[in-house]
């Protein structure tokens, strides 16, 4: 049985063992809900006594899944409100979870001060949490008043409203367009440019009603959500991370583990796809090549061909995992 003191909301109302296991899973949603936590789980079928890497540990709902299969768990995050939040809530697996407050790109000078050479297994979950999402001081919402900040890591120093206030029209419009992927990019762009000139950008909702007059609403999705999207993205160099870590998780992976990575993003999944890819061919071939060459890339049998994705009941239940995608790989 969990314990109940490690979470704000009372579960007294449980009746028996189950109930109270059951009413625990409620109160650890109150963080985030993770999504394709069985699908996750079973595809990277961590080892009884390995140390699986969950490089954004979040909420920690992946992590303790992995901590039931009898894996091990080196928890990493660079939000310390989630470090925090892990370290109360897997506080009853003792010594078999590491916390650490790191990007998962810096996995490796981790794993190296803790005297680690290679591990059974990687998480990746690259969607914002809960938490953040609606914590306006975080500055990540569009429905909130708040900084203008949306650093996932409070050390970093670029901010949501240095992008804002002192990007060029030019990198602006680039950064909406391609990572915010919005339509409306350069006319967003322009019309921030000029109105920073007499009221710099301090405030999500100031922001936010800026973006609605240029573009107006159609449908429920607020017009700036695909802006503040590409902010965050900017703020904490989110695809570059990504590349990173998947090379610095790669070669830690010990023949035979498995790294999984979750995405809520078309750019971060074509990287993901891109990786496991070119990573999982034995050998090439060029028409201007005489014969057939040895992928000096080589590392990874697929375990999935095609993303998976969560079904309907997941998708009822918890609207953000819509637009997840898993992708699954094994070391050769």
């Amino acid at each position: 049985m969990m314990n109940a003191l490690l979470f704000e909301r009372p579960i007294w109302f449980a009746t028996g063992p189950l109930e109270m296991e059951e009413a625990q899973e409620m109160e650890d949603f109150t963080y985030h809900r993770p999504v394709l936590v069985t699908e996750a789980v079973e595809l990277l079928a961590p080892r009884a006594g390995a140390l699986v890497v969950d490089g954004t540990c979040g909420g920690g709902g992946h992590s303790a899944e992995i901590l039931r299969t009898g894996a091990d768990v080196l928890a990493l995050d660079q939000d310390p409100d989630a470090i925090e939040h892990v370290g109360e809530r897997l506080a009853q697996f003792g010594g078999r979870v590491t916390l650490r407050q790191a990007n998962f790109r810096d996995a490796g000078k981790v794993l190296d001060e803790l005297g680690i050479v290679g591990i059974g297994g990687a998480l990746l979950d690259l969607g914002v949490s809960s938490r953040q999402l609606e914590n306006a001081e975080r500055g990540f919402s569009v429905m909130r008043s708040g900084p203008l900040d949306m650093r996932m890591d409070p050390r970093r120093e670029l901010t949501a409203a240095l992008v804002v206030n002192s990007y060029s029209e030019e990198d602006l419009t680039r950064l909406f367009r391609d990572l915010g992927e919005e339509p409306a990019a350069r006319r967003i762009a322009s019309q921030l440019v000029k109105l920073r000139k007499t009221t710099p950008f301090y405030d999500t909702l100031q922001l936010a009603k800026a973006i609605e007059k240029i573009v107006w609403r159609h449908g429920r999705r607020h017009p700036a959500t695909q802006v503040f999207q590409a902010l965050r993205m900017e703020v904490n160099d989110e695809l570059g991370a990504l590349e990173e870590g998947l090379r610095v998780l790669t070669k830690r992976l010990e023949p035979g583990a498995r790294i999984a990575v979750i995405t809520f993003h078309s750019l971060e999944d074509r990287i993901v796809k891109n990786f496991f890819r070119d990573r999982s061919r034995e050998w090439l071939d060029r028409p201007e090549w005489p014969e057939p060459q040895r992928n000096p890339d080589f590392a990874f049998k697929l375990i999935t061909t095609k993303p998976i994705e969560p079904g309907e009941n997941e998708q009822r239940i918890n609207p953000r995992s819509r637009s997840a995608k898993l992708r699954v790989a094994e070391k050769i």
